[in-house]
C-alpha cells in the first residue's frame, strides 16, 4: 500500500472542489499500474463525493445540501458559526471515503466523473484528504 496525505485549501465559503487531477497524479507516482484508490477525509464536517463538475451539478449539490442542511439555529451542536451543526451532519450524507478503481496507472472514472471535496464549513479553510492506492 502507498498513502500519502495532501492538503486542499476549501475557503471560507461552502464548497464543491475537484481533486480529481491530485488523485491522478498521486496514481501516478505510486507507480503501480492497477488497484484501488481509496480517498479519505478525516475531518467530522466535510465528505469526498463523485459528480460532474463545471457544468452546474456542483452548485445543484451545494443547493441541495442548503436544502436539506439550514445553517439555522436548529441544531444541538452549537459550536463554530451560526447553523455549525449541520456540518457535522454532512458526513452522514455525503460520505467521508471513496474508492475508485485505477486501472493502467490510471483512474477508471467514467466521462464526466471527477472526485471532489464537499466542504460546507467556512471555519476550517484547509482540510487534508488521505489517498491510499492498494495495489492490485
Amino acid at each position: 500500500m502507498y498513502s500519502e496525505e495532501i492538503q486542499v485549501r476549501t475557503g471560507d465559503h461552502e464548497t464543491v472542489r475537484d481533486i480529481t487531477d491530485e488523485c491522478a497524479r498521486f496514481v501516478r507516482g505510486a507507480g503501480s499500474p492497477d488497484g484501488l484508490l481509496h480517498v479519505f477525509v478525516p475531518h467530522a464536517t466535510a465528505g469526498v463525493a463523485i459528480i460532474e463538475t463545471g457544468a452546474g451539478s456542483d452548485d445543484d449539490l451545494l443547493t441541495q445540501l442548503r436544502e436539506l442542511l439550514p445553517a439555522d439555529d436548529r441544531w444541538a451542536h452549537r459550536h463554530g458559526s451560526p447553523g455549525h451543526g449541520r456540518d457535522h451532519v454532512l458526513p452522514a450524507l455525503v460520505a467521508p471515503s471513496m474508492s475508485v478503481p485505477v486501472l493502467d496507472g490510471r483512474l477508471a472514472l467514467g466521462t464526466w466523473q471527477s472526485v471532489c471535496l464537499v466542504d460546507t464549513n467556512g471555519d476550517n479553510p484547509t482540510r487534508k484528504v488521505r489517498l491510499s492506492l492498494l495495489a492490485g
